[in-house]
Parts: structure tokens; sequence; C-alpha cells
């Protein structure tokens, strides 16, 4: 998994291949950690991923509410079709803000994240 601190208020986590049972942990321990910095925006790229099972769900749900209570703000971006499927069919869509790529979440996003 790769965490990119982009700029001091957005953090970028990519998470590659699995999530699932094992993996998710790490996912979850990673939020933990994100908690004590500073970002405002949290952005999941999930573009690397090529299977995810209710654990990577689970471990999503997490990092939602880990952000909220940081007060700051998690999208989910690049999501693979088995990926979206899976947050569809659970009506997670519903829940996530879910961009169709990186620039789209650079896009949306207020210039004073990206320039900080």
């Amino acid at each position: 998994m790769t965490i990119t601190n982009e700029n001091c208020q957005m953090l970028v986590l990519q998470p590659q291949g699995r999530l699932d049972c094992d993996s998710s942990k790490l996912l979850e321990a990673q939020f933990t950690r994100l908690m004590l910095q500073r970002g405002t925006l949290w952005v999941i790229d999930l573009a690397q991923v090529d299977f995810m099972d209710s654990s990577g769900l689970v471990a999503l749900i997490t990092g939602l509410k880990a952000a909220r209570a940081s007060n700051c703000r998690l999208v989910l971006c690049n999501l693979p079709e088995p990926v979206k499927l899976i947050v569809e069919l659970t009506q997670l869509d519903s829940v996530f803000e879910i961009y169709e790529s990186y620039d789209a979440v650079l896009t949306s996003t207020e210039p004073s994240v990206l320039a900080a």
C-alpha cells in the first residue's frame, strides 16, 4: 500500500492487489495513523485493487468513520469494475463520494486544500 502526502491537507492511499481479510486490517491500521496527521482530504485510489470482499468494505467504512471523527473528507476514486460492482450492489455508492479518476478529485476539490 502506498501513502502519499500530496500536500499538508491531502493524503492519498493506494491499496494494491486484494482487499480481503488480511489486507483490510492493514488498511484499517493506516486509517488510525491518518487520524494523527493534519490532512483534511483522504483520497483512496483503488485503481490497483483487483479484488475486494466484505472485509474490504468494512475497512472502507471504518476509514470513512475515522475521517469524519477527524473532521476530514474521505473520497474514493478509480474503482475497477469488480470493486465498483460490489460497492453498487451494497448501495455504498450512496454513502461514499466516488470519482472516476484522481484528476476528477482534484477538479472537484477547493483550491485552498490543493494549494496548502
